[in-house]
């Protein structure tokens, strides 16, 4: 489908006249309408469709559509009925009492189109652009800085269905693209194995004899298609089987498959192992309690007092990727569509001493955050006392004075307290 511009974005007389009769004081979706025109035109998203074809939707209208869903947290369907039902949505997209909107698929579609090619950070710029010439968000303010996690939209597996999927999709994408190479290697009991998805739990039944086959299996397939089947080698599901292949299984000196196990060949990091091979970019990841597979999302919006709360940035990294890497790529994007904040406020996972000077040095910003806590492994078991700890504080001396004969921890600044070193009589007691 192509875009073809609309004669004009003005809202309907009618469609005004009902929408200020039975809202006087607006809603929000109205107040998109008035105080931005609109967040889009059709004509900023005129590369993203081609030139001739039946006209489709306005891809202005459905963005605008997203944007209202999100800060109602509403679903597709509930966001379908809103823009056939409610007369401030037909206000905010400019269309006619009488139109019936769209199915709810749509907005699907729209949103995959919108993951391509960093088209989302596109959109988000010319939506800014708009909200700065509005005056909704200035330059050297305060904003702050948060993360979330994303689930990937795959099924947690544990390695034995790992390996069992990744050879069933690359036996599927083999038959897609050269069913007829597949006739004389494909038997019956592989149609038994791979011919429908994984349910085997964390418990299945036979668990050696199935790391046996599915070892010997992989490596007969993935040595098939490199030696006969080279033009079907880049196929994606084929390389994401071979890298499942290499991070469960590797090949001793006698040519035999054996299955990697953690205490003799290793595994790769979280920040490397594959976890599902339809989604090759998700990763898995632990964050105190919270276990998930999938992303971060790092949101960072305008806080002053008394304004409205605009999202200036929205950065996404791999799971396992500490928040301290990410602020400096935040202050890059801020940079380039001039939204640096004087003061920019974090939680503890995006101080140090290093970001405080490079944000200041580089882009004149006050990063202003907690300390980050002790996350070792004997901090959390609780096994570490503190370095402020009383029980660490033995003894003190002011300048001037001297020691505290009792050996109590004074109740003044707990940064001029030192430990006293032990005398030989009490080394020797």
């Amino acid at each position: 489908m192509c875009v073809r511009t609309r004669p004009g974005s003005t809202v309907p007389e009618l469609t005004v006249r009902v929408a200020r009769a039975s809202n006087p004081a607006g809603t929000t979706a109205m107040c998109i309408r008035d105080q931005l025109d609109g967040l889009w035109s059709d004509d900023d998203f005129a590369e993203w469709y081609p030139r001739d074809g039946r006209p489709g939707l306005s891809p202005a209208q459905l963005a605008t559509v997203c944007v209202l869903q999100f800060l109602m947290e509403l679903s597709d369907r509930q966001a379908a009925e809103a823009v056939r039902c409610r007369i401030d949505f037909k206000y905010a997209l400019a269309m006619d009492l009488d139109d019936p909107g769209f199915h709810h698929s749509v907005l699907t579609d729209f949103r995959a189109r919108l993951a391509e090619e960093g088209r989302a950070d596109r959109l988000l710029d010319l939506a800014l652009e708009r909200i700065k010439a509005a005056g909704l968000v200035k330059e050297r303010r305060r904003q702050r800085t948060d993360s979330t996690h994303i689930l990937a939209a795959v099924r947690d597996l544990t390695r034995i269905e790992l390996v069992t999927e990744a050879m069933r999709a690359a036996l599927e994408e083999l038959a897609r693209r050269a069913p007829q190479e597949l006739v004389g290697l494909v038997t019956d009991e592989w149609g038994q194995r791979y011919g429908r998805a994984a349910r085997l739990g964390k418990n299945p039944t036979h668990p050696k004899t199935r790391i046996k086959y599915l070892g010997e299996d992989t490596y007969l397939l993935l040595r098939y298609v490199r030696t006969y089947l080279r033009g079907l080698w880049d196929g994606p599901q084929i390389q994401a089987l071979r890298q499942v292949f290499l991070q469960n299984y590797f090949i001793d000196s006698r040519e035999r498959v054996r299955w990697r196990e953690p205490d003799e060949t290793g595994r790769p990091p979280s920040a490397t192992a594959v976890v599902s091979p339809y989604d090759l970019t998700a990763r898995y990841a632990r964050r105190g309690g919270t276990r998930w597979r999938g992303f971060l999302a790092h949101v960072t919006e305008s806080c002053d007092d008394g304004a409205v709360n605009i999202i200036t940035d929205v950065t996404t990294t791999p799971a396992p990727v500490y928040d301290t890497r990410s602020l400096p790529v935040i202050h890059a994007r801020l940079e380039r569509r001039n939204l640096l904040p004087a003061e920019h406020l974090v939680d503890g996972g995006y101080t140090s001493v290093a970001l405080r000077d490079r944000a200041a040095r580089e882009h004149q910003i006050h990063l202003v955050g907690p300390v980050r806590k002790k996350t070792t492994r004997k901090s959390r078991k609780g096994n570490v006392i503190d370095n402020n700890d009383p029980r660490r504080l033995r003894r003190s001396i002011t300048p001037g004075q001297s020691p505290n004969q009792t050996g109590e921890p004074l109740a003044h600044d707990p940064t001029r307290m030192f430990l006293r070193p032990q005398s030989e009589a009490e080394r020797d007691g």
